[in-house]
Formats: C-alpha cells, sequence, structure tokens
C-alpha cells in the first residue's frame, strides 16, 4: 500500500507543471508511477518519445541505463531518476573494460549491444538493439559477418536460433527473466490446457520452446489487446501485467513464478531496481532537481552513433 498516495500525486502534478516536467514510466515499475507517468513504455521508445516534447525537465522512471539512454538522445534537457541506486542486473553484467578486451580479442567483429547497457558499453557498440528489432536488424547484415552480440546470453541464442546466425555471444542475462521455473510452467499449462503462453526473449531457451508467443515486452502488451483469447499465461516482468491489466480489463492474466532458491520463492517475478521508483522518490527529485544524469560528452557522442545506426535500420 502507498501511503500519502494522493498527497504525492498532487504534489507530483503541481511541481511537474511549475518546471515544465516531463514524466516517463517504464512498465515495469509498480503501477503508482505508471499511473502517474505522462508516458509508459519501454526503454528506447520513452527515450525517443522524449526526444518530441517540449520540456525543460525529464524524470525517467526506470532504470540508469535508461536515463543514460534518453540523456544521450536529449543532451541539451535535464534528466532526472528517482533514485541513482536503481541499477541494472543485465547491464552489469557487461562492463566497458571488459567488453573492449573482449573486442580486442576478436578485432574483425562487429558488435551489436542490447539497449540494456551502459553509455560506456553503447560508445564500444556499432549497432545497438532491442528484443523487438534484434532480427530484423542481424538479417540485414551479410551472412559472413562476424557478429559479437551482448550482453544477454539468451536473447543472442534466440536471435541466432531465428536467423541461423552463430554470433559469439558475451554471457550476461536479466536476473528476473532467466529465473522463470520450467516446472512451474509446465504445471500452469496443464491446469490451463489451450491457454497461450507469451514470453519474453530475455528468458532462456526452455521456457521458449513451451512459449506460443514470443516478443518484447510492448509486443506483449499489443498481442493480448488484439487477441480474442481471454486467459494468457505471462513469462516476463510481472509489472506488465498492470497495463495489461488496464488495456483489456475483462481478460485474465497468470504469471508464470519464479524458481525457489534456497526455499525461498514469491508469486511473481519483479525487478527490485524498478522498484525503487517510488511516489515519495519521483517528488523528491522534481523538487530538488536531483539526482540527476549526466554523460560525458565523449561516450555521448560515441554510443549515439551506435544507437542512430540502429533507428536508422529499424
Amino acid at each position: 500500500m502507498v501511503l500519502n498516495k494522493k498527497y504525492y500525486i498532487d504534489k507530483i502534478r503541481t511541481l511537474a507543471r511549475e518546471k515544465n516536467a516531463v514524466i516517463f514510466a517504464h512498465y515495469y515499475t509498480y503501477p503508482e508511477i505508471q499511473e502517474i507517468a505522462d508516458f509508459i513504455g519501454d526503454s528506447l521508445a520513452l527515450a525517443q518519445q522524449a526526444t518530441r516534447v517540449q520540456a525543460n525537465i525529464l524524470v525517467m522512471c526506470g532504470v540508469h541505463f535508461m536515463g543514460e539512454t534518453m540523456k544521450i538522445l536529449c543532451p541539451d534537457k535535464k534528466v532526472l531518476i528517482p533514485d541513482m541506486a536503481a541499477g541494472c542486473s543485465l547491464a552489469d553484467s557487461c562492463k566497458a573494460a571488459d567488453l573492449a578486451a573482449f573486442k580486442a580479442q576478436h578485432p574483425d567483429h562487429l558488435v551489436i549491444s542490447y539497449v540494456n547497457t551502459t553509455a560506456e558499453v553503447k560508445a564500444l557498440t556499432d549497432i545497438v538493439v532491442t528484443s523487438s528489432n534484434a532480427k530484423k536488424i542481424v538479417d540485414q547484415l551479410p551472412n559472413d559477418a562476424k557478429i559479437i552480440f551482448g550482453p544477454d546470453h539468451n536473447l543472442g541464442s534466440y536471435i541466432n536460433s531465428v536467423t541461423g546466425r552463430n554470433m559469439v555471444l558475451w554471457n550476461g542475462a536479466c536476473h528476473v527473466h532467466s529465473r522463470f521455473s520450467l516446472e512451474a510452467l509446465l504445471q500452469l499449462k496443464k491446469e490451463n490446457p489451450g491457454v497461450e503462453v507469451l514470453a519474453h526473449p530475455e528468458c532462456k531457451a526452455p521456457i521458449l520452446a513451451q512459449s506460443d508467443v514470443i516478443g518484447s515486452t510492448k509486443a506483449l502488451l499489443e498481442h493480448t489487446i488484439q487477441s480474442p483469447a481471454k486467459r494468457f499465461i505471462i513469462a516476463t516482468e510481472s509489472g506488465i501485467l498492470f497495463e495489461m491489466q488496464r488495456a483489456c480489463p475483462d481478460k485474465e492474466f497468470i504469471p508464470v513464478p519464479p524458481e525457489v532458491t534456497e526455499g525461498v520463492g514469491c508469486s511473481c517475478n519483479e525487478c527490485e531496481y524498478m522498484r525503487m521508483n517510488t511516489l515519495e522518490k519521483v517528488y523528491n527529485c522534481l523538487l530538488n532537481e536531483s539526482p540527476e544524469i549526466t554523460v560525458p560528452d565523449e561516450i555521448a557522442q560515441k554510443a549515439v552513433i551506435s544507437i542512430q545506426k540502429m533507428l536508422q535500420m529499424s
């Protein structure tokens, strides 16, 4: 339960008007954060939307790399994040220094990096991709192209499988998407015969093999809206269930639970970093105009090239 929810919502809206600020929220944040946001979406869509708005301040309710991507695309705007400690296990799995060393071992390879990476990693990247456009972009490259794909090994494996490529994969993973329980999914399918399973390609291969629809968060949301089906089993971060339910109030969404680790389990998968965004923190960051995301010019100028290349190929 959110304490003083109405109080913070009123204060946030007032401050946003006074400071000409726009609030962005990722699908994986708390429902009350999505409710207060001017725009809701995945990380790249929000960053692109930020380039279109007339605002002095952009508040990115998500995780750190999302704020960086927004700042790279909007260098002249002040970008705030409610909690600077809101990181990303996937982005953390690929340090820029490690990638630079890996590139040196594969000097003839093109580097494709998932958008879930730091600005420093994007600066070492030739083309950034998202889960929705990775296949389309890889398909446009020469068949004999040598490619490093990182940092998500699960997504890279999936793209290899649907493109026939043999990309060299970085061994990183999203801690949320990699912990879905195959046993629990099989049990849910048994208990709900005929119900479609929707999964994000960051999930492990055994989960994807049991899925009917594989796609980005936005693609899964759009499928539930367009499908005549009334029930779905969902294997992605549970924050999207709020938007699915809001868009389809007459439908049921069943989350796949995580594996039990050391006797501890929960009924759904949540990213604790996304949950670091709270109404109180949104209010405070608007009030104090801090924490502010900054990206060194040298890094930003290199990173934006890899993002622009993606946009040209999408």
